[in-house]
């Protein structure tokens, strides 16, 4: 049988291939009998998915960033493609390579950071400018922000999702500076670049997007001022309140304590890179939203709990 992905699966086709894991939850029907609802993915998408028969034995067998090979049925539910699973059986991992089962980035990650670091080098700054340099060009980070994802699932989660987020805050950091000259535009371009780029520890992705033990344990804002301790001390003269002004806007940039930030933004560049951090992870996640539901040929979303609200598909902007 040929491989299809799942972008291009319709009603009705035979699946009999291999998916990454990406949910499993298992819940009674409403006939009272017990199934299992996964998410699967390839590198072209998700597609949702349901078991219903040994569903608790076969729940036992495999776990969230496994391989599994799948045979089943497409169909279509409420309109939607669905897989129904007729037989499952997890594959060893180190058989297969897992970035055919995640997504890329749209662009050449090389491309990305010549961009970004014709930018930094346009940094007035010399210590902020040198402390940058020597992060993204030091020969064990570079690859790493090369590749990374920004998140496990939200937004940008996928290959070198990470870089073409800092990329894209930078962009419009660039632009905040010129629009507002009050601004430290030095200080808006290190919180684009900094404020995720302890994800290249936190977030494991060579089999899958998953969290390290260290990123569970530490996590990435205080992954990332290690990182400007480490790299500070070899800057001669570095000035002590510059790394702690920069420590606060990675302390702050989720904007709020009950959004996982141990500081609320105190300064104004540290409320900007808050605000448009979170501004451009929501556009990401829309998009992609979007984009998924797109093929389903309704007119709006699925409900989605993130974000309260039904979204419409139309693509207004080729429309209008």
């Amino acid at each position: 049988m040929d491989k299809k992905t799942i972008q291009s699966l319709q009603d009705k086709d035979n699946v009999d291939q291999l998916f990454l894991v990406k949910e499993k939850t298992v819940a009674v029907g409403k006939n009272g009998r017990p199934f299992m609802g996964l998410q699967l993915g390839d590198a072209t998408g998700t597609i949702d998915a349901r078991l219903w028969d040994r569903v608790d034995e076969l729940s036992r067998e495999f776990e969230n960033g496994d391989i599994l090979k799948v045979k089943g049925l497409v169909q279509l539910f409420q309109n939607r493609k669905q897989l129904i699973v007729h037989k499952l059986e997890r594959i060893d991992s180190s058989t297969v390579n897992f970035e055919d089962f995640i997504p890329q980035a749209s662009r050449s990650a090389e491309d990305m950071m010549a961009e970004l670091l014709h930018l930094v080098r346009s940094m007035k700054n010399d210590q902020i400018r040198q402390l940058v340099l020597d992060t993204l060009e030091d020969p064990e980070i570079r690859p790493k922000v090369l590749r990374a994802p920004a998140a496990k699932s939200i937004h940008h989660a996928w290959i070198g999702g990470l870089l073409e987020h800092i990329l894209s805050i930078c962009k419009i950091m660039d632009f905040m500076g010129t629009h507002y000259p009050f601004l430290n535009r030095d200080l808006l371009l290190f919180g684009a670049i900094y404020h995720d780029i302890g994800k290249i520890t936190e977030l494991s992705y060579d089999n899958g997007i998953s969290y390290t033990d260290r990123g569970r344990l530490i996590g990435h804002m205080q992954i990332a001022c290690e990182m400007i301790d480490k790299k500070a001390s070899r800057i001669l003269g570095f000035d002590d309140e510059l790394r702690d002004i920069l420590k606060h806007i990675i302390l702050s940039h989720h904007g709020k304590m009950e959004y996982g930030s141990p500081k609320r933004p105190k300064f104004l560049e540290a409320m900007v890179v808050a605000m448009i951090d979170d501004f451009d992870s929501k556009v990401a996640t829309v998009k992609t939203i979007v984009d998924n539901e797109k093929g389903s040929g309704e007119k709006w979303s699925r409900y989605n709990e993130l974000f309260d609200r039904y979204f419409l598909l139309d693509d207004l902007n080729e429309k209008y």
